[in-house]
């Protein structure tokens, strides 16, 4: 299967179905608390990671995040760890401009950013812990690119698949992807098949239980 066509199945998915395939395959579940900080959002694509540090003295060099960006294209999501910090921003507006004018897909931040109305302007996703206008610069170092980095508690590695939505943020590793997609298709497929039969009137008790949304045959009474 094409790169294009993964995203596309992807696209078509929520964090939450996602999620739940994650959990069938024994793999780490999705996590919240990373949100779009402007407007409705979501957001799929491959993994091009940068790993920061807080700052220690030396000469000044390349600023946060922007070798990622050089090297990200119009299937990239940008993931920044800056472990969590929201004294900081990690992520701000000419960094969007730049990912933006790349066809980047979108960055999720686990730390906060700036610039926010930029961002929005720009109809550029950012998923990150909130929003502060303290800069980077003399602050954070960017300590890695490409290497795989810690989001809210999850691995990424660079390439896997990363989905933000308004609900959270689920990581697919690459090598699972297709299985996890076929997965979380299924569940897609029985849970509207259960929201069509609420509508019909069934009682809820009868069209929602563990077992049937877990895709397990029910036992036959």
């Amino acid at each position: 299967m094409s790169n294009s066509s993964l995203l596309d199945r992807f696209a078509a998915l929520d964090s939450a179905a996602v999620s739940d395939a994650l959990d069938q395959l024994g793999l780490p579940s999705g996590v919240g608390g990373i949100r779009p900080v402007w407007g409705p959002a979501a957001v799929v694509g491959f993994a091009v990671t940068v790993g920061l540090e807080p700052r220690t003295e030396g000469p000044a060099g390349t600023h946060i995040a922007t070798t990622a960006v050089e090297n990200a294209d119009d299937k990239s999501v940008i993931v920044v760890d800056n472990q969590g910090r929201t004294d900081v921003s990690c992520w701000g507006g000419i960094l969007s401009l730049g990912a933006s004018l790349r066809g980047v897909r979108g960055v999720v931040a686990d730390g906060v950013c700036r610039d926010v109305a930029e961002a929005r302007e720009l109809d550029f996703p950012v998923f990150s812990r909130g929003a502060i206008p303290a800069t980077a610069r003399g602050r954070l170092h960017q300590r890695s690119t490409g290497e795989p980095v810690g989001v809210a508690g999850l691995t990424v590695a660079q390439g896997d698949i990363v989905l933000a939505d308004e609900t959270g943020l689920v990581v697919v590793p690459r090598d699972r992807a297709e299985e996890v997609a076929e997965i979380a298709a299924a569940t897609v497929a029985r849970e509207r098949a259960i929201a069509d039969e609420v509508r019909a009137g069934a009682p809820l008790s009868q069209a929602m239980h563990d077992a049937r949304l877990a895709g397990e045959k029910e036992s036959v009474r």
